[in-house]
């Protein structure tokens, strides 16, 4: 049963989750709409643990995967307003160490755009060393590059959250969870985390993935640049420990719910503003959301763009959406993002993932049609 709201304009859209939910291809998830600065659908459904027993509630959470890359962006560009850090400037210029081995000339953009170089570590971590944040930062400080930066793209599904989230660190001073908490979460009363407290881990969804889930991972492993597959064991199943709930790896390890995410991006797409508090200037989100790179990823041979960690154009945002939207898509279905020129801000989770990575994933897709025919 689907619980939640919509707009009578969007009633569609409940009749759509509904159909997800009776397809078997969906176990619980949500979806929200913010459009012109308002809610207009907040829905939820399904079941959040693995014995399909426990009912989604409205406060549920969820890992949302690389979702939270386009978060992590979102607080880069707030020290970019602040001048704090800039897109041009080296890396080295605010985190001195990582000068070594090669990486002095490395830039921000080239950081956010995953051209860097840094796709993957050279060593096995972990996954408590992966936790704790340090060890990966002095391995990415110690390492040359894996390939000359800014010659092609490859995609950095988990170094990215660390390098950027670093850069969050060093210009502020605050680790990159409680800099999203304070600056952003709090001041909008949103269910975003980068870190779950405990006193909220009651809240999180368990996850579950189809085999082929796995097919971006053995891919990338068989492909040209294989580097962040060598020495990281890709888990779905990982976001059902409290461990990886705790810790503040920003590329993967968010949890939210739909609602968040869709208030986020509504208020991206609306000018930056929302419940009175300015995100972001409109000068530093069109630098933000401006192009970095626009051709082909290396490693998975998929047409890319992106922004300055935000993803431009990507499948996962299905075919109706204007010019100068933006986001970011989330391992096995998760997905949000701004669609300014319809002032329109769309986020879907779920804990059953699936392999349409390379496609359109039927749930969202069944979702997408109801809610633009709807505008």
């Amino acid at each position: 049963m689907t619980d939640g709201f919509t707009d009578p304009r969007f009633d569609a859209v409940r009749g759509a989750f509904d159909a997800n939910l009776d397809s078997g291809l969906e176990q619980g998830g949500a979806i929200a709409v913010w459009l012109d600065g308002r809610p207009v659908v907040d829905l939820w459904g399904g079941t959040r643990d693995l014995a399909d027993r426990l009912p989604w509630q409205k406060d549920t959470l969820v890992n949302v995967w690389s979702v939270g890359k386009g978060v992590v962006a979102l607080a880069v560009a707030m020290l970019v307003e602040q001048g704090k850090l800039d897109y041009d400037a080296p890396v080295a210029l605010y985190w001195p160490e990582f000068a070594a081995n090669g990486k002095q000339d490395i830039t921000v953009n080239q950081v956010m755009s995953h051209q860097a170089g840094l796709d993957g570590l050279p060593v096995s971590l972990s996954e408590a060393q992966r936790q704790a944040w340090s060890p990966v930062i002095e391995v990415l400080e110690a390492m040359k590059p894996n390939w000359e930066p800014g010659s092609v793209c490859v995609y950095h599904p988990e170094t990215y959250g660390y390098l950027a989230g670093e850069l969050v660190r060093r210009a502020d001073g605050r680790s990159i969870g409680r800099f999203v908490a304070q600056e952003i979460a709090e001041p909008l009363s949103l269910s975003f985390f980068f870190g779950l407290p405990a006193a909220q881990d009651h809240r999180a969804a368990q996850m579950s993935a189809s085999d082929d889930a796995y097919d971006w991972v053995r891919q990338g492993a068989a492909s040209a640049y294989p580097f962040a597959y060598r020495n990281r064991v890709f888990s779905a199943t990982a976001p059902n420990d409290r461990g990886w709930r705790a810790a503040e790896m920003p590329a993967g390890a968010g949890q939210s719910d739909a609602r968040s995410l869709a208030k986020i991006y509504g208020a991206l797409a609306a000018n930056g503003l929302v419940d009175g508090h300015q995100l972001l200037s409109r000068r530093v989100l069109a630098l933000a959301t401006a192009e970095r790179f626009n051709g082909v990823d290396a490693s998975s041979g998929a047409p890319t763009v992106f922004g300055a960690g935000f993803r431009i154009g990507a499948t996962g945002f299905g075919p109706y959406v204007s010019p100068g939207h933006f986001g970011h898509t989330g391992w096995g279905g998760a997905v949000a993002f701004a669609d300014p020129a319809r002032r329109l801000g769309f986020a879907y989770v779920t804990n059953r993932m699936l392999g349409f990575d390379n496609g359109i994933d039927p749930r969202r897709m069944r979702l997408l049609d109801a809610v633009y025919a709807a505008l």
